[in-house]
């Protein structure tokens, strides 16, 4: 079969590289390394080729290329046509493919990355909140605003306020929860949110794959000035840690910028790179180019050093003209473009030559809006200017090099300027025209990367045309821009410094240095604020700056400055509903539900059909207890979009704060049905399954909310309470551990681990943790509930009452914290505030058995014994009460039922009941059992309990030097003092005491007791 001939590209590649010249020395460094196995210390996986423009850094990167290939190597190349990572990666994989190694698993995810990424920004509109902590419509427009895709919705923010503080600090660990409401599974909500960390591991496996069957991958990356802002710290973390996992050794990355390599990232690496500066040619390169080309005549060479200064695109372009003679090198002071075309006879291809050099890019489209001419013309003339030196290829696209398009400008601008005017409106109008078109059913333009394309070649060319009207214009335009993040307003701030110096004016050029400084030292808010102070904006527009700034403040937690900036905005545009919505999520941030809850009001006078708005309104009215009306906006949310999860789920949990059980299961279940990896639907259902005391489905939910987002901390920490509930501790050490390690600032699972050292007696982990969980969210009630109860265990009541005083008047709608409030009461003998509490406390929904029976023990202390016998519902307080009137029979009866509850403690009021009736003599077996049990912590682990059996047993034995010192180790809270004092109380009169012996010491016991009621009586 005959060999397929080659195409036009490839002879044109190859005489190219026939003709190359200079860089010896770099080319043989890249040569050896090839020769290097990577084993050996020599052996270099990076090179940074670095140098001014037009110095030929894509030309040499280029014969490196075929360099590379020719020894067997494959290669890709990558330049500034990507504009994320995403997009690098894709133009990898597209090289690779067609050199017969598809990454299909890496192509799969990119195109399901292009998918999710559309489905976001064209239903971002309708973004829903999710309940409990975070609501799904906050944290996604904040991660999606960090995408570039969020800042569609100016109202959205980092989080939402949680319904209790122990959720305050979890909204950046929740972001990715809100999405699992749009997609099939995490992995899509990550492909959105960070598609790198989705992405990268599948770009690993493919070269893995591809490098098996090849000596060498080399990739380069070049304009690297361009593409490093977004490249550079993905590649540095791609080489040298295991983040996204294992790079083969083989593979060596080329890197080609303006600028050297970031010291501060790279400047530990250098025994693994290859720093390649380039300057202009070497008279020696530059001679031999020329020689090369056939210029050798020693007075054209002369010339021809002279003009160029050795600068290899000049040399290369002047080279190509053969000049003959002196006369014919142009004198690029005079006129640099003489220097470029001054050789070509064809007049048509000179004047296409120099307006094609008007926009910043051509295509063909492009093109022929630029050159009017016949088509089959137009497709030659085409061809023929991509073949010119100064002409690079950047993916489907071409521009000039900055060194050539600039004189080229300059001379139209200076020969004609109202022909240069006429040119930039006509290619305006033209970019306008392909907007329009490509706008006409689009949702949002500013979603769609090709209209913004289209939007910025606009601009750029009003700004040359000069019109009076088109920077104010621009400007505007560059503050939607911010909506789609800084990357966005970076291309705009570019644009509007090349604008500047491609007309030579001063205004445009400094407003898009200024911005580009203010997005480079300081943040997009800053930026915009000169845009808001010194830019002459419409009101329509300031607004909008506001809301992005208002955005990014409570991004950053600030959230006071963000309100400012929403009311600025409101001030300015009264009618925008998204405002009202960004200013809402920020005042629940605030715990200002009330206010939030007015401004979705506004929200939805103007947009009345929003079902995400309805279902924020009707979570936030579930989160104040408004439980009618919460129900009233999810079942018209539903009604509007009964595929809307998070309003099934929304409402699921407002049925369960009603313990309308049932009912929430099926709201739950049926958004899991419409989106089954709805993670926080996932969740939801395991806390109302948790309720229902189903334990097993409710970890079997939290399991599988885990493995659909297993970096989710709020999931771990979730899954780790209830492993703690079930006893299963190392595993839920295991989960709050890597929570830790995922977010070291999430304060819950601080608190949650605090929790459970404290439970199994371990204080001072438990106040090491729940310290810091409150050093980091200071009104945190539930870690401060649990900090005072370690307090407690240790004794420090002043501080106990502190926190449980805080936590209640954080949440003082809420009958948990004030429960343990009442019990810290109790415990200092602070009794008639204990009273007062319980019937608060039944009021605001807490258990009314548990407020009996401790209403119960609060009468006993305080000496009402028929008011207590009244109440008491267990066998405990009725044989307190018992002993204390001396009915002996009743309370031994009450002391073998306790018993049944508590073998220890009954034990010992059976042996105070006896001892009472008959003497201690005759409970002597049960305080001989008791001794002896006293002596073995495993049978009395409880601190307290241990402490009154050791007590009373050793005064009913008469051992008064041990008595002596039990005393002093007691936990000293009233109500253990005042059950030993009752205890001694009886024993003082039983037949057979020593009552010399033991009535003092019943003094030193209830003086004690009433010191403690009278140390904290305020």
């Amino acid at each position: 079969m005959a060999q397929a001939r080659p195409s036009m590209q490839e002879l044109i590649g190859r005489r190219r590289r026939a003709g190359f010249v200079g860089r010896s020395g770099e080319r043989a460094a890249f040569r050896e390394n090839l020769e290097l196995p990577p084993e050996d210390e020599r052996h270099r996986f990076l090179f940074h080729v670095h140098g001014n423009a037009g110095v030929g850094k894509t030309f040499l990167i280029r014969e490196l290329e075929q360099t590379a290939r020719e020894r067997g190597a494959l290669t890709a190349y990558v330049d500034e046509s990507a504009g994320s990572v995403p997009e690098a990666m894709a133009a990898i994989c597209g090289q690779l493919a067609r050199q017969g190694h598809r990454l299909k698993k890496l192509e799969e995810a990119l195109a399901a990355h292009r998918e999710r990424r559309h489905e976001a920004e064209a239903e971002v509109a309708a973004l829903e909140p999710a309940p409990e902590g975070p609501s799904p419509l906050t944290t996604t427009a904040v991660r999606l605003g960090m995408a570039g895709v969020g800042a569609l919705i100016p109202g959205a923010g980092a989080l939402v306020g949680a319904v209790d503080a122990g959720q305050l600090a979890e909204g950046a660990a929740r972001l990715r929860a809100r999405l699992s409401a749009r997609f099939r599974s995490q992995e899509d909500v990550q492909l959105v949110l960070s598609p790198e960390r989705v992405l990268t591991p599948k770009l690993l496996d493919g070269l893995s794959d591809a490098t098996a069957s090849v000596p060498w991958l080399v990739l380069f990356f070049d304009t690297y000035e361009r593409t490093g802002p977004f490249l550079d710290s993905w590649l540095h973390e791609l080489m040298t840690t295991d983040r996204y996992g294992a790079l083969p050794a083989d593979v060596i990355v080329v890197t080609a910028g303006q600028r050297p390599f970031d010291t501060a990232r790279w400047g530990g690496f250098a025994d693994f790179m290859t720093d390649v500066p380039l300057g202009p040619f070497t008279e020696a390169e530059a001679r031999g180019l020329l020689a090369d080309r056939g210029v050798v005549a020693e007075p054209v060479v002369t010339e021809v050093l002279r003009l160029t200064g050795g600068l290899p695109v000049l040399v290369s372009t002047l080279a190509e003209t053969r000049p003959a003679d002196p006369d014919d090198v142009g004198d690029p002071s005079a006129t640099a473009v003489e220097r470029f075309l001054k050789w070509e006879p064809d007049p048509l291809r000179r004047a296409v030559a120099l307006a094609c050099a008007l926009p910043r890019r051509l295509d063909a489209d492009v093109f022929r809006a630029v050159v009017e001419c016949e088509e089959d013309e137009a497709e030659a003339l085409y061809d023929w200017l991509r073949g010119m030196p100064f002409v690079s290829e950047r993916g489907d696209r071409v521009q000039y090099h900055d060194v050539v398009r600039a004189p080229m400008l300059r001379l139209q601008h200076g020969r004609s300027p109202r022909g240069w005017t006429e040119r930039h409106e006509r290619l305006a109008e033209t970019f306008e025209g392909w907007r329009e078109e490509r706008e006409a059913g689009l949702d949002d333009p500013w979603a769609d990367e090709r209209w913004r394309e289209l939007r910025l070649a606009e601009a750029y060319h009003r700004l040359c045309a000069g019109e009076q009207a088109a920077l104010p214009a621009v400007l505007g335009g560059l503050v939607r821009a911010f909506q789609r993040g800084d990357e966005e307003a970076r291309r705009w701030a570019e644009m509007l410094v090349q604008a500047g110096a491609d007309t030579r004016t001063e205004a445009v050029s400094h407003w898009g240095r200024d911005l580009l400084q203010a997005l480079q030292d300081s943040t997009a808010a800053d930026a915009l604020l000169l845009l808001i102070d010194r830019a002459a904006l419409d009101p329509e527009s300031q607004a909008i700056a506001h809301v992005v700034r208002g955005n990014a403040f409570r991004a950053r937690d600030d959230y006071e400055r963000a309100l400012t900036e929403y009311d600025r905005a409101v001030a300015l545009d009264p009618e925008s509903a998204r405002t009202y919505v960004g200013r809402a999520v920020t005042r629940v941030l605030l715990q200002d539900f009330e206010g939030a809850i007015a401004d979705l009001d506004h929200a939805l006078v103007r947009d009345p059909d929003n079902a995400g708005n309805l279902t924020l309104r009707g979570d936030y009215h579930r989160r104040i207890g408004h439980y009618d009306a919460a129900l009233r906006d999810l079942d018209r949310a539903i009604e509007l979009a009964p595929a809307l999860p998070a309003a099934w789920a929304t409402r699921g949990a407002t049925y369960h704060a009603l313990a309308r059980y049932d009912h929430a299961l099926a709201d739950v279940n049926r958004a899991l049905e419409i989106d089954p990896d709805f993670v926080w639907g996932l969740v939801r259902r395991a806390r109302l399954l948790r309720s229902r005391g189903d334990r097993e489905r409710q970890l079997a939910d939290l399991d599988r909310a885990v493995a659909l987002d297993p970096e989710a901390p709020w999931v771990l920490c979730e899954r780790g309470d209830a492993l703690s509930a079930v006893g299963r501790e190392e595993e839920a050490l295991a989960d709050y551990r890597k929570a830790v390690a995922l977010d070291p600032d999430y304060p819950s699972v601080y608190a949650s681990r605090g929790a459970l050292h404290c439970k199994h007696g371990r204080d001072e982990e438990a106040l090491a943790d729940l310290d810091h969980a409150l050093s980091l969210a200071p009104d945190y009630p539930w870690a401060l509930v649990h900090r005072s109860h370690a307090h407690r265990r240790r004794c420090a009541y002043g501080k106990a009452l502190a926190d449980v005083y805080r936590a209640v008047e954080l949440d003082p709608e809420g009958p948990w914290a004030l429960g343990h409030k009442i019990q810290t009461d109790i415990a200092v003998g602070r009794l008639d505030q204990a009273r007062a509490d319980l019937e608060r406390f039944v009021s605001l929904g807490g258990d009314p058995r548990w407020a009996r029976h401790t209403s119960a023990v609060v009468h006993l202390l305080s000496g009402r014994l028929e008011e207590a016998l009244a109440e008491a519902d267990s066998a405990a307080t009725r044989c307190a009460v018992h002993l204390r009137l001396r009915n002996w029979s009743l309370a031994r009866e009450a002391a073998e039922q306790w018993r049944a509850t508590d073998e220890y403690l009954g034990l010992l009021h059976l042996a105070v009941a006896v001892s009472g009736a008959e003497g201690t003599a005759a409970a002597h077996f049960l305080w001989t059992r008791l001794a002896g049990s006293a002596r073995h912590p495993d049978a009395l682990p409880e601190r307290r309990a241990r402490w009154l059996v050791e007590a009373t047993t050793s005064a009913a034995v008469q051992d008064w030097p041990r008595l002596d010192a039990v005393l002093p180790l007691g936990p000293a809270d009233y109500s253990a003092l005042a059950t030993l004092t009752d205890c001694l109380a009886v024993l003082l009169r039983s037949p057979g005491m020593d009552r010399g012996g033991l009535a003092p010491r019943l003094t030193r016991v209830t003086a004690a007791r009433d010191a403690m009621r009278a140390r904290y009586a305020r």
